[in-house]
């Protein structure tokens, strides 16, 4: 069972740690790295892991994921995995920080790009490793063992590369030992200091989308010469529209087409066009159908314009899924760190996150934590609060996080990994 008296021991440990906390957070903020591409950012978790003393520190796993291992000094069968993931977006920074990234990728494919921290994976990597460094000063009072997992690319690597959550798992990341619990969290566009969590699928299931329309170059001073690709393009992106009236309006989905690429100029009419995008579904067993419906709009729209088309759908990730016996177990574990005025349910979200392949196969939670200048209406909707930066949600330029709640953040971690140890978050059902 656990004792009162180390929660304060690791409150206390959090608070001593806070600064540096920050300043970790900053500098990589200010050192963005795309994914699989993540060395410097690898490279500064192993160096400070490894200070630490810990028992293990596996690197290189996926590319560069990092997972640092933290045998308690009690013994317990149970582990638990506390996940962060590592990685950035080509997405300029418009935050308005000092710390701004001005980082441009010159190699990237498809770039270059500007690069940025723009959906909150600096937070989440500075606050494990200053949860890292507040268990391993209690590391006596631990029962079980303490994994710290580091995970790259959970934006999606080059579409050629492998990478990702289901990669480290792959790579064995997590085999030895194997964890009993899977804990981890998403900044987010919600009040500071809040937890919000569901019960169900909190982020949907995800595809990507790459759609080939072929037809035949030509001059564009001619194009009856040849097959142009461009209106069959727009119908596919017209069509789009219509399949959400093809799938139950009480089941959401998205499809999104993010991305044209054609290989045409002005003056040229081009072989091929390239759409890339994205299915996001709510209810997981709808993505087959959404997929099948899609590629017969793709190729029946090709062959309306006498193209021909393919369709591929590649990076599929399961939707996050927190059991209600696993909420259940954490709620008080979440009501003490922040306070029961809190702790909120929260709407679902079409966003993915590929945390899901830890939770869906060793148990656990995902949460939200609220890191912006917000409150809630009295639809329990987050809205800006008056004087404060508004909202930026993540994936804006402009999205922002508050450097004073990322010590919250290293309390949460601190509180599950001993409450899970202990015995007291565990399903009982």
């Amino acid at each position: 069972m656990p004792d009162a008296a180390v929660y304060d021991r690791l409150d206390d440990a959090a608070d001593a740690v806070a600064a540096q906390v920050i300043a970790w957070r900053q500098h990589l903020h200010q050192n963005p790295e795309l994914p699989n591409r993540e060395v410097n950012t690898a490279a500064l978790i192993a160096e400070h892991l490894r200070s630490l003393g810990l028992d293990e520190v596996r690197t290189g796993i996926a590319g560069h994921g990092v997972v640092g291992v933290l045998n308690g000094g009690q013994p317990s069968d149970r582990v638990i995995a506390l996940r962060a993931d590592i990685d950035a977006l080509p997405v300029p920074d418009d935050c308005g920080a000092p710390y701004a990234s001005h980082v441009i990728d010159e190699n990237y494919p498809g770039g270059p790009f500007p690069v940025s921290h723009a959906c909150g994976h600096d937070c989440h990597t500075a606050i494990l490793l200053g949860a890292a460094t507040v268990l391993a000063e209690n590391r006596g009072f631990l029962p079980g063992t303490v994994l710290l997992v580091f995970q790259p690319a959970e934006e999606g690597p080059p579409v050629d590369e492998e990478g990702g959550a289901r990669q480290m798992l792959a790579e064995g990341a997590c085999d030895d030992p194997e964890p009993t619990m899977a804990f981890g969290f998403h900044v987010a566009p919600y009040p500071k200091g809040y937890i919000g969590y569901r019960c169900g699928n909190q982020f949907a299931a995800s595809c990507l989308i790459k759609i080939t329309i072929t037809g035949m170059q030509v001059h564009g001073s001619t194009p009856w010469m040849g097959i142009d690709t461009m209106p069959a393009v727009g119908a596919i992106l017209t069509g789009i529209g219509q399949l959400y009236r093809q799938i139950s309006a009480f089941e959401p989905f998205t499809a999104t087409i993010g991305h044209v690429e054609d290989v045409g100029r002005f003056n040229i009419v081009g072989q091929t066009s390239t759409l890339w995008g994205t299915i996001r579904c709510s209810v997981e067993a709808d993505m087959a159908e959404v997929q099948k419906r899609l590629e017969t709009l793709a190729q029946h729209s090709a062959q309306a314009y006498n193209c021909s088309s393919t369709v591929e759908y590649l990076q599929d990730v399961p939707a996050v899924h927190n059991q209600p016996r696993w909420i259940d177990a954490g709620l008080p574990t979440f009501r003490r760190v922040v306070g029961a005025d809190k702790v909120t349910e929260i709407e679902p979200t079409l966003g993915y996150d590929d945390v899901s392949e830890f939770v869906n196969r060793y148990g656990g939670l995902y949460v939200a934590l609220g890191v912006q200048d917000a409150e809630l209406d009295a639809d329990n909707n987050p809205r800006p609060i008056e004087g404060g930066r508004g909202l930026a949600m993540n994936h804006n330029p402009r999205f922002y996080a508050d450097d004073d709640t990322l010590v919250t953040g290293v309390r949460l971690h601190c509180h599950v990994a001993y409450d899970h140890l202990t015995g007291t978050l565990v399903p009982t059902h």
